[in-house]
């Protein structure tokens, strides 16, 4: 997009973490704001801010897992603005923990929050971004849509998805002049870890170290810049920006480090039992 300023934008999870800081930062481009958040209150606090930047800002309640209440936030905007220029799909969950310990229930809302919400929106927004003579879309992934982990099974396939989403959309209105980018950054200092749910195997919350972490403000700003360069993908953090290097040019490395902790598990808890046998051997 060449300008930002006058333009209006859609943004999920604005109530805090990046959703928060994206918003603001586009209040300073000047950019009139929709704001989607299940928290009432952090939706008051958020659209008071941008509003001080001297920008019309909107705050609905709006909890994306459901299809219909997308369906309803769609067709206000619509009504009182005519559609959007920029939809950021920021919304997301987590859930850390062994797959199977993770509740059917927990499954279906994630996927629906960090997958299906960023497909709907764009499904019910796209006959209008069209229309218009610059429109981009914003979906925030994560360093992890493009490196699977462990115990992050779920939210890795989510964010899988949403990069190839991303990917599949630049393909097919890439000559319209929409733009698409996948957002994938390394670990922010946000809510999103501390309040995930955990399997039954976890006790408490594993948290990302402290100089891993990047500030919201910061992946604001660089979404700002992606956004204004139609960049397809922006991979954040140096030791993200790594990972992705060595999974694609050395591919089997990872699998290889996976498979040498598993076979050095195996081999400890080999080591167990024929402990115990020549202690009471010894005895």
């Amino acid at each position: 997009m060449r300008t930002l300023r006058n333009k209006s934008a859609l943004v999920t999870g604005a109530a805090s973490g990046i959703g928060r800081a994206i918003a603001v930062q586009l209040a300073c481009e000047g950019v009139d704001l929709f704001l989607l958040d299940v928290d009432q209150a952090g939706l008051v606090d958020v659209v008071s801010a941008v509003k001080r930047k001297g920008v019309d800002a909107i705050g609905r309640r709006c909890d994306v897992s459901e299809p219909t209440q997308i369906a309803t936030s769609v067709a206000h905007i619509l009504d009182r603005w005519g559609g959007v220029d920029l939809l950021v799909n920021n919304a997301g969950i987590t859930y850390y923990g062994q797959t199977h310990e993770m509740s059917a229930e927990h499954c279906e809302r994630l996927l629906a929050i960090n997958l299906q919400a960023p497909i709907h929106f764009t499904r019910e927004l796209l006959p209008t971004l069209l229309e218009r003579p610059e429109a981009h879309i914003l979906n925030v992934a994560s360093f992890f849509g493009l490196i699977g982990t462990r115990r992050l099974a779920a939210y890795t396939a989510s964010k899988f998805g949403l990069v190839g989403f991303s990917e599949s959309l630049r393909a097919e209105f890439g000559r319209t002049g929409l733009g698409v980018t996948a957002l994938c950054p390394g670990f922010v200092d946000t809510k999103l870890f501390a309040t995930a749910s955990l399997g039954s195997d976890r006790q408490q919350q594993k948290l990302p170290p402290r100089w891993m972490l990047t500030t919201p403000e910061k992946i604001a700003a660089r979404a700002i810049k992606a956004i204004y360069r139609n960049q397809a993908q922006v991979v954040m953090q140096p030791y993200a920006k790594l990972a992705h290097l060595g999974k694609r040019f050395f591919p089997g490395l990872l699998d290889w480090a996976n498979h040498l902790s598993r076979n050095r598990t195996q081999n400890q808890e080999a080591i167990k039992p024929q402990a115990a046998i020549e202690r009471r051997r010894a005895a």
